[in-house]
């Protein structure tokens, strides 16, 4: 789908935002890559990790086992390379909190151009805490842009690592949509007549019922099934929880709640919200369902959203699905 210079500067600068920056400059020899390079699940990006770094739950990208120390990724369409390198200025890193040291271009050992930010990311600490040592490496390749984001407090990692690791990305063929949905940290074990269409971070899956991929004026019902590794609120908070995520959805409004209730399912705490709404771009009545399996670890959390003319039929199917999911 096309995406246009303003939407990816937003999720470029949003990237920044969420996972720190920095800018700098260095030289890649040929045959530095590693020969065999760790892929995240579902990620076209791979590396050769930094010894204490693992392949996260939580995102897309590594993380020290120790904490202190992460690298992230974000693709974007191939075209995007060209707008980011443009708007990835110094002024506009650091208004997004990565004071940039150095810059520079680089051409890897396969032919793929990058260009490698490094730098610091202040910490609003009491005066005199370390800054976060940051990097920022926009790496090209004819079908895929990689934003890849490094960062590190002085103690967890040397910078030499970092850059070590960063800088021994591969890019590998397109996964087909079977391979992406397999990599999920979960599965689903019945489709109830659903088919996926695209799988997001890693770790959430859109499927829908209908010929489209892409839909309009929600044609076509939709659900969404996501793991998330952030800790669950405890059990008295998660009625005010649930609904919190449901009205955090900014494409629909007019949220009126029919059913909000907890349960206990195959040894695991449940939470389960259907409502009414309105689909904001179309002004299209709906019925959303969103269902929350709550993990030690995490949670787990679907949210089909249908037109309301259709809920008798599709509802059962959405819940059919959240039911089979396996872990």
């Amino acid at each position: 789908m096309p995406t246009s210079p303003l939407s990816l500067r937003a999720l470029a600068l949003l990237s920044c935002l969420v996972t720190g920056l920095a800018t700098g400059l260095l030289g890649l020899p040929a045959g530095a890559l590693a020969a065999d390079p760790v892929y995240p699940p579902g990620s076209r990006f791979g590396f050769e990790p930094a010894k204490e770094m693992v392949v996260s739950r939580r995102f897309t990208g590594f993380e020290r086992q120790g904490g202190g120390a992460t690298v992230s990724v974000v693709e974007l369409p191939p075209q995007a390379y060209k707008d980011l390198t443009a708007n990835f200025t110094d002024e506009n890193l650091k208004s997004q909190g990565l004071v940039v040291k150095s810059r520079e271009t680089l051409k890897l050992a396969d032919g793929r151009e990058g260009l490698l930010f490094t730098g610091e990311q202040p910490i609003e600490q009491p005066a005199g805490a370390p800054a976060l040592h940051k990097w920022v490496f926009l790496v090209s390749d004819p079908t895929v842009t990689g934003i890849i984001i490094g960062q590190t407090l002085p103690a967890a990692e040397s910078d030499e690592a970092m850059r070590t690791m960063l800088t021994s990305v591969r890019v590998r063929p397109a996964l087909t949509l079977d391979q992406q949905v397999a990599a999920l940290p979960f599965r689903i074990t019945e489709a109830a007549g659903f088919r996926p269409v695209r799988v997001l971070g890693g770790n959430s899956v859109l499927y829908t019922d209908g010929p489209k991929d892409q839909m309009m004026n929600l044609e076509q019902p939709i659900l969404v099934l996501a793991e998330a590794v952030q800790p669950a609120p405890p059990a008295e908070q998660r009625d005010a929880f649930a609904k919190a995520a449901l009205y955090s959805n900014q494409t629909m409004k007019d949220f009126a709640i029919e059913r909000s209730q907890s349960f206990r399912q195959n040894g695991a705490d449940w939470h389960e919200i259907v409502a009414r709404a309105v689909d904001v771009p179309s002004g299209t009545p709906v019925v959303v369902s969103q269902t929350i399996r709550f993990q030690p670890d995490g949670y787990f959390r679907a949210v089909g959203v249908v037109r309301a003319q259709d809920r008798e039929a599709v509802l059962p199917r959405f819940r059919k699905v959240v039911d089979s999911v396996a872990f």
